[in-house]
């Protein structure tokens, strides 16, 4: 296939004395993108210029920017990409102690379960970026779904777990539900890093199911087995759930979410 003019954008060019680097930037955690917004850049400036191009994917979501380098190993095949470089970095201190979090769960106010769907959202790395993505503007159903290439059906997933932590807000306008930050969601967007981070531990374990999963955690030193977090779940009325086929599904994001706060622990 032949291409001509097809235009391309650069969100950032950095020469050095070894080589040129060309970024690509987006704030959401999408799990994909497209290739053509590295690849096009990347064949115009290897044939300008003799220094080595360096195409690097920047992401940046909740204080890290997460850069991902990749290369072609075939100039002439656009599906020849490979991953040979990822790092994370902050600009804030984000170092969180295990004391950090026990004393979070210790003090956290148990709330009663809101009449939201229980969570079926594994990432919850997800669920902060769609705060992110809603600070100080309001989308619909369908804006969301398109800019992070979910369907809607993972819409609505993410969307009902940001307002069962009480992030996100919903009404309708028209029949079409429009989100937007919460105010408690914006106080802890604001927060720097630490404190950000154990405002969203407080905003898990402040739900018992969530918050007795993690004491057995850290009793044990292990997660709980999927039986063993179902029968704490059956103990925490949850709303609306009844067969142990939805207990089980809903069962992995527990594990997701205390895996991402467990991970958030400097050792």
């Amino acid at each position: 296939m032949k291409v001509n003019n097809s235009q391309i954008e650069i969100d950032a060019a950095y020469e050095g004395i070894k080589g040129l680097a060309l970024f690509e930037a987006k704030r959401d955690l999408s799990e994909d993108f497209l290739v053509r917004q590295i690849y096009y850049p990347f064949r115009v400036w290897e044939k300008r210029i003799t220094k080595p191009v360096r195409s690097l994917f920047l992401v940046y979501s909740n204080g890290i920017y997460r850069l991902y380098e990749y290369a072609f190993q075939d100039l002439n095949n656009y599906n020849s990409l490979v991953l040979i470089n990822q790092k994370n970095y902050s600009i804030e201190d984000t170092t969180i102690e295990i004391t950090d979090v026990q004393t979070v769960l210790k003090n956290a106010r148990i709330v009663a379960e809101p009449q939201i769907p229980f969570p079926q959202a594994d990432s919850f790395e997800r669920v902060i970026n769609i705060c992110e993505l809603l600070n100080g503007q309001e989308l619909n159903r369908s804006e969301v779904t398109e800019r992070y290439a979910f369907d809607e059906r993972q819409t609505n997933y993410y969307t009902d777990a940001a307002r069962y932590l009480g992030l996100l807000e919903k009404r309708k306008d028209g029949g079409m539900p429009i989100y937007r930050l919460s105010e408690n969601g914006k106080r802890i967007l604001y927060l720097n890093y630490k404190r950000r981070q154990l405002a969203f531990c407080n905003s898990i374990l402040s739900h018992k199911s969530f918050g007795n999963t993690l004491h057995k955690y850290l009793e044990n030193g292990n997660m709980p087995t999927t039986s063993e977090i179902i029968n704490i779940m059956k103990q925490s009325n949850i709303y609306n759930i009844e067969s142990d086929s939805t207990f089980e599904r809903r069962s992995s994001t527990i594990k997701g979410w205390l895996n991402w706060v467990i991970g958030l622990i400097n050792e």
